[in-house]
């Protein structure tokens, strides 16, 4: 008889699977060597975004005079700010672990753990056995070999967001989502801030058009080089050297007190015996998965960052629905990943949902355009927002194929995209719906027109 009905592996996401088994009677342990919570509460989205409503209401005092609001900032308690925002998700974190270990039917490990077979885990020394298990141990930054950089100290994300004292200059290797919100963060704190980008240009995993708008007003309160491969980097006395080069073989070398490695996250995959439990991973280290969350070895499935299946806090709430619904109550219900939203909280903000256009050119998809910029709506005017736009994409026949917001609260605006695509409804759906007037969903409703009055 196993000493567990099920473990899961990853106090993320995974604690609330854990936490549904042990009310339905199973016999339950959740394992996690950190802070509960996983990356979102610790060291990713929930921190970020604290942090990021603080520059946000710097900015908005520095830019009240545009309404003719008469305003100094005399300084901001950055300290303050960090310790405020550490406390909260500390205390969050501490108060689940406190109601974890008190839970009936749950047993919480400490520990990092590692498969022995195919149910049996060693945790710190002790052979424990599993009818069944979930790993939903998330993701960790990526550091890449670049020459040089085991020399030297550097940041990654999860450093960046607890700096009480912001470095006078900072070099931010990659251009992706993490690169972009935490450049806006620690410029708006009065960081002059560098980044270094390998594609063409900044988030290049968006439409192409929000990708270029978006360097543009970047590069004004950034430097920006983009198109640059960082080669090498060497610590000068108290500075960093970062030496970076073009395709063609153009060289650039920027220095920086510190150093912010941006450059992607892996799977938290290594180090957890995971071939000797007979599950199978892709060659990034991913666990491959069915729909319905089911790893290739029996009675063990894999949620959230670990799976690579979306790499969002999102995403992995989603699924957790799933594997509490198949795992727990042996139920078989099939994921649908289809309409997946995606944000991200610089300023203006960007989202996204479905192709890109450049996508469906790869496809050679027949599509049709439909546009509306923030400023040509009463409540774009109204808040002074001279950059922004809406950008719709459709198949002739209504189908919505995709939908990109660049703009003030855009991942708002996004939803109803979201909602009508995930809902099979159409273009003219939202197009044809009644929008309050003057509010910025207006700037919405008019891109759908528009796409809408080139389908009729």
């Amino acid at each position: 008889m196993a000493d567990f009905d099920l473990v899961v592996i990853g106090g993320g996401t995974g604690n609330n699977v854990a936490a549904a088994a042990a009310e339905a009677g199973l016999d339950t342990a959740l394992v996690e060597p950190g802070p509960l919570g996983g990356t979102c509460l610790n060291r990713g989205c929930n921190p970020s975004k604290m942090l990021i409503q603080s520059a946000n209401a710097a900015n908005h005092v520095r830019k009240a005079e545009r309404f003719h609001v008469d305003t100094t900032l005399d300084g901001i308690d950055t300290a303050a700010v960090v310790d405020e925002m550490d406390d909260l998700l500390g205390g969050l974190a501490e108060n689940m672990e406190t109601n974890y270990r008190q839970k009936e039917n749950l047993t919480l490990f400490d520990e990092y753990t590692e498969f022995v077979d195919d149910r049996t885990l060693d945790l710190g020394g002790q052979s424990v056995t599993a009818e069944k298990v979930v790993v939903a141990t998330g993701s960790q930054p990526i550091v890449p070999p670049i020459d040089g950089l085991d020399a030297v100290d550097y940041l990654t994300s999860q450093d960046a967001l607890y700096l009480r004292d912001p470095p006078e200059n900072l070099v931010i290797l990659g251009g992706g989502y993490i690169a972009v919100e935490l450049g806006y963060y620690f410029e708006s704190m009065g960081t002059d801030v560098t980044i270094i980008e390998m594609m063409d240009s900044l988030v290049p995993r968006e439409d192409g058009e929000i990708a270029a708008t978006f360097t543009e007003i970047a590069a004004e309160r950034h430097t920006v080089y983009t198109g640059h491969r960082v080669t090498a980097v060497e610590k000068q006395g108290e500075a960093h050297a970062v030496r970076a080069e073009t395709e063609d073989g153009e060289e650039l070398t920027v220095e920086g007190r510190e150093i912010l490695v941006a450059l992607g996250r892996r799977p938290t995959s290594d180090g957890l015996g995971l071939e000797t439990a007979g599950i199978t991973v892709d060659d990034r280290g991913f666990i491959e998965t069915n729909e319905y969350l089911e790893t290739s070895a029996d009675n063990v499935w894999a949620q959230g960052d670990v799976a690579g299946n979306a790499l969002f806090k999102h995403s992995g709430d989603y699924e957790t629905r799933f594997t509490i619904a198949n795992a727990v109550h042996d139920e078989h219900r099939a994921v649908d990943f289809s309409a997946m939203p995606h944000t991200i909280f610089t300023e203006p903000q960007i989202a996204g949902v479905g192709a890109t256009e450049e996508e469906l050119q790869e496809t050679g998809t027949d599509y049709r355009v439909g546009r509306a910029a923030f400023n040509d709506s009463a409540m774009g005017r109204a808040k002074k927002l001279d950059e922004g736009f809406v950008k719709v994409l459709a198949a002739p026949d209504g189908e919505i194929l995709g939908t990109h917001v660049i703009g003030y609260e855009a991942s708002t605006l996004l939803h109803e995209a979201v909602v009508a695509m995930r809902h099979g409804l159409g273009v003219d759906a939202v197009a044809d719906t009644i929008h309050a007037h003057p509010t910025l969903s207006k700037v919405v409703e008019a891109a759908f027109r528009d796409v809408s009055t080139q389908l009729a």
